[in-house]
C-alpha cells in the first residue's frame, strides 16, 4: 500500500493507494486552527490537485466540523473543485461534530477511484451517491441518507429511522441492488444517548423485513448471521434529521473475483447478542488487496459489558487491542490503518489518546478526532477504521 503523509502547519494530509485504482485521503487538524479559511483552502487545493493529476473521481466524501464552520468550508470546496476541472459537484456528508479545541474544521475523509465507469446516483434529480465498477463488482455509495420530511409530519425519531432505511432500500433497487448487498453503514445521531435503544429496535425490525436477520436465532447461530459493519455515534447534521447514514453496498457481478466476509472478532462476539444489528468488521477481498472495514469499536467485553468505567486510558488501550484482533487474521496491523475516526467523550481526552497512540507506534495514523457521545454514557472513547493490506504489485505511488 503506497502511503504519503504531508504535515502542513497543524494539518495532516494522508493518502493511501489501495490496489491499482482506489485511494483514501484523510485530512485532519492536530490543534486549534486560527485560520480556518486558509486551512480549508489548503485541504481542497491539495485534494483537487490530486484528483486532477491522477484522474481520480470522488466516490465518498465526509467532512467533520462545527456547524458554524460549514458554510465557509463548503464555499471553498465548491470553488476549488470547479477551478481544478471537477465540473460535477460530488455528493457530500457534513457531520456537525466539534473538534477538541471547540469550533472549526475537524477533518475530511475521501475515497476516490480511477475507474472509468463512475456514475452519480440521483434521487428525484438530486445527487445522493456514486456507483462504480471495480474488479468485476459494482460498488454503490449513498451519502447523507435520512428520513426527515420537509412538508409532512415526521413523527417520532423511530419513524424517521424507519423511513431512512426504506429510502436506502428504494434507491439501491434503482441500482440493481438491495439492502442485502450492504457491507458498511456509518450512522450519526444528534442525540445518540436519547434514543439508541429505540433505533436498534427499528433497525432490527427493518433488517428482518429486508431478509437480513432470520426470524429466529440462538447463541450459536447469531455469530453466523451476516450483518453490515457499522458505526453508530453522536453527530449533528444540517438537515435537522434524527439520524443520517452513509451506506456502502457491493454487488458481485458475473465472474467477479471479489469476496465479502463479516468478522465477529476474538475479543468481542457479535453485537447482535445484545440487540445491535451489526458485525464487528467486514473484509472486502480483491485480487491485489484486502480491506477491513472496522465498525465503531469501544471498550466492551465479549459479553457486551462496558469495561474500565471511568478510566479513559484503559478504554483507549482496550479499543485498540480489539481492533488489532479484528484486523490481524486478515494480515493487517494497526499501522495498516489508512483511514480512521476517533470519537472522544471529552475534549481533554485527546492528549491521552495521543500518548497511547505514540506508545503503540501509531503517531502517523490518519485519524480525524472529534468530540462525541458514544452509545453508552459510561463509554468515553470509540474509534472506527479502514485497514488495508496490498499484495506485491498491487499498490501504486501517488
Amino acid at each position: 500500500m503506497a502511503k504519503s503523509k504531508t504535515d502542513m502547519k497543524n494539518l495532516r494530509f494522508h493518502t493511501a493507494a489501495i490496489g491499482e485504482n482506489q485511494v483514501y485521503i484523510n485530512a485532519s487538524l492536530v490543534e486549534k486552527d486560527n485560520a480556518p479559511a486558509e486551512t480549508s483552502t489548503e485541504v481542497y487545493q491539495r485534494l483537487a490537485g490530486l484528483l486532477s493529476q491522477k484522474n481520480l473521481k470522488i466516490v465518498h466524501e465526509r467532512i467533520f466540523g462545527s456547524a458554524s464552520a460549514r458554510s465557509g468550508i463548503l464555499a471553498i470546496r465548491k470553488d476549488f473543485l470547479r477551478q481544478n476541472g471537477v465540473d460535477e459537484e460530488p455528493p457530500l456528508t457534513y457531520i456537525q461534530s466539534d473538534p477538541p479545541w471547540g469550533e472549526g474544521f475537524s477533518g475530511l475523509q475521501v475515497c476516490a477511484v480511477a475507474a472509468d465507469d463512475v456514475w452519480t446516483i440521483d434521487e428525484d434529480g438530486v445527487p445522493c451517491g456514486r456507483g462504480w465498477k471495480q474488479n468485476g463488482a459494482t460498488y454503490i455509495m449513498l451519502q447523507n441518507m435520512h428520513g426527515r420530511q420537509a412538508t409532512e409530519e415526521n413523527g417520532s425519531n423511530g419513524d424517521e429511522a424507519a423511513r431512512m432505511f426504506d429510502r436506502v432500500e428504494a434507491i439501491l433497487h434503482t441500482q440493481g441492488a438491495s439492502y442485502r448487498n450492504v457491507v458498511r453503514t456509518w450512522i450519526y445521531f444528534p442525540d445518540v444517548l436519547g434514543w439508541y435503544d429505540e433505533f436498534n429496535a427499528v433497525r432490527n425490525a427493518k433488517y428482518t423485513e429486508f431478509g437480513i436477520i432470520p426470524e429466529t436465532t440462538n447463541n450459536d447461530s447469531v455469530e453466523k448471521v451476516y450483518l453490515p459493519a457499522s458505526t453508530g455515534i453522536q453527530g449533528g447534521n444540517p438537515d435537522g434529521a434524527a439520524c443520517v447514514m452513509d451506506v456502502l453496498a457491493v454487488v458481485h457481478d458475473s465472474g467477479s473475483s471479489l469476496s465479502v466476509e463479516h468478522i465477529t472478532g476474538a475479543k468481542q462476539k457479535s453485537a447482535f447478542r445484545y440487540g445491535s444489528a451489526f458485525s464487528r468488521a467486514v473484509s472486502i477481498r480483491e485480487p491485489n488487496a484486502v480491506q477491513v472495514m472496522v465498525s465503531g469499536t469501544a471498550s466492551i467485553c465479549d459479553q457486551g459489558k462496558s469495561l474500565f468505567i471511568g478510566d479513559i486510558r484503559a478504554q483507549i488501550v482496550k479499543t485498540l487491542e480489539v481492533i488489532e484482533a479484528l484486523i490481524g487474521p486478515e494480515g493487517a496491523r494497526l499501522q495498516d490503518i489508512c483511514d480512521a475516526t476517533v470519537f472522544l467523550k471529552k475534549a481533554e481526552y485527546l492528549q491521552t489518546f495521543r500518548e497511547v497512540a505514540s506508545d503503540m507506534g501509531l503517531d502517523a495514523m490518519p485519524a480525524v478526532c472529534v468530540v462525541a457521545d458514544v452509545c453508552r454514557d459510561e463509554l468515553l472513547f470509540e474509534m472506527d477504521a479502514i485497514a488495508a493490506v496490498v499484495s506485491n504489485g498491487g499498490s501504486r505511488d501517488l
